[in-house]
């Protein structure tokens, strides 16, 4: 099994270069500013389509990324776009924070402060500033820290609530999107917050945001990981009951590189080992979705016994970097295996070999979902992330 990791890392090399490729020629938005809000599979642009927070913020964390690693300069100038467009026209001067989105033309859409939408802004400004140094991004960053802080932190129960107003004021409409529970609290928005803290710590080491990181990492072990199972649970009421009886397989696996890789940058050991061993736990706990084609199904319903098992194209990439990690803490090559079955889905039924990009994902039949090749959820961060994690771990 080991014998085939080049060839693996070529061929992931390879694919990296090729999804990058591909927003260069297609994700921006000439005639109206930053990136286009939509296109589909046929690569039909949709110039009225609203720009997300989200997909501008994963733009900026990827070319930042791909520039830090590649030093290609076409890549640190679509990093630069990213940052001028959230910063010009996501960015909330009156209120602080970032809006939910914008319009074709960049105007205020929808002003709401979804914390997601702040954590991955941080997440982005912190990868960017690694290549720039510029102050500003770190500080534009720092008070998106900040505002979490101070409007989002539960001082009563531990954790962060969802979503606010424009003006920070308590919404009743808490959700990321319309498939989502109407939750206060939820394992997705803690994983990402917890995700960007820990971008932010290797920029700026100051103790609160280590205790911050302590804090979720806390919060994980307590609340959202279910001790039995070693499953996510995925909503929960302010005093952290659970609300919801599904399993995200795909979340399961990014969970566990996330968390452990949060431990690491506290540079305790001690912490590092119990969450390598976590790790293992949740990565054994998801395989409970895998399908013999080397894919993980959507989701489980534990209360209707109900398999969602569409397929998706970010639990696959997920799934890759997931499985190496347990392969690197355990040396079982079994992990390796779902590793390269990973790939050999992707490379059979979610890369678009004529137009470029991974598809949204696969029905049953391996029939295409009809979703976008780019949207307010389609971006370049999970597929072209999981190359450069893999790059990173197996080295030449």
């Amino acid at each position: 099994m080991i014998e085939k990791l080049p060839k693996f890392r070529s061929e992931i090399e390879s694919e990296l270069l090729s999804i990058l490729d591909f927003w260069v020629k297609n994700a921006v938005d000439i005639e109206q500013g930053g990136f286009v809000g939509k296109l589909d599979n046929d690569g039909t642009v949709h110039p009225e389509a609203i720009k997300g927070c989200v997909l501008n913020a994963r733009i900026l964390w990827t070319f930042a990324a791909a520039y830090n690693k590649l030093g290609d300069p076409s890549h640190l100038k679509l990093a630069e776009r990213a940052y001028d467009y959230i910063r010009n026209h996501f960015r909330d001067q009156e209120n602080g924070g970032v809006f939910w989105s914008v319009d074709a033309v960049g105007k205020p859409f929808n002003t709401r402060k979804q914390i997601y939408g702040l954590a991955f802004t941080i997440y982005g400004l912190t990868e960017f500033y690694q290549n720039n140094k510029n102050q500003e991004v770190l500080d534009f960053a720092v008070e998106l820290f900040e505002l979490i802080e101070k409007y989002s932190f539960d001082q009563k129960n531990g954790g962060y609530f969802e979503a606010f107003s424009e003006n920070w004021q308590p919404l009743e409409d808490l959700r990321l999107s319309e498939k989502d529970r109407n939750d206060p609290k939820t394992m997705n928005t803690h994983l990402h917050i917890i995700e960007a803290y820990a971008s932010l710590y290797r920029v700026w080491p100051e103790k609160r945001v280590a205790e911050k990181i302590k804090h979720l990492l806390e919060i994980f072990q307590k609340h959202i990981i279910d001790p039995d199972s070693f499953h996510l649970k995925l909503f929960f009421d302010e005093k952290w009951k659970s609300q919801s009886k599904a399993i995200s397989y795909g979340h399961d696996i990014e969970a566990t590189w996330l968390l452990q890789e949060a431990a690491e940058v506290l540079d305790d050991q001690f912490l590092v080992d119990d969450w390598q061993e976590i790790a293992i736990k949740m990565s054994d706990a998801a395989a409970k979705g895998f399908m013999p084609d080397g894919s993980l199904i959507h989701e489980y319903n534990l209360e209707t016994h109900h398999p969602d098992t569409h397929r998706e194209w970010w639990v696959s990439a997920e799934g890759m970097v997931g499985y190496l990690n347990s392969y690197q803490i355990t040396d079982d090559e079994s992990y390796l295996k779902r590793v390269f079955g990973f790939w050999s889905f992707i490379q059979k039924h979610l890369l678009d070999k004529d137009k470029g990009e991974w598809f949204w994902g696969v029905w049953d039949d391996y029939s295409k979902m009809n979703e976008d090749k780019i949207g307010f959820w389609k971006c370049p961060y999970h597929n072209a992330r999981a190359c450069m994690e893999i790059l990173r771990r197996i080295k030449k």
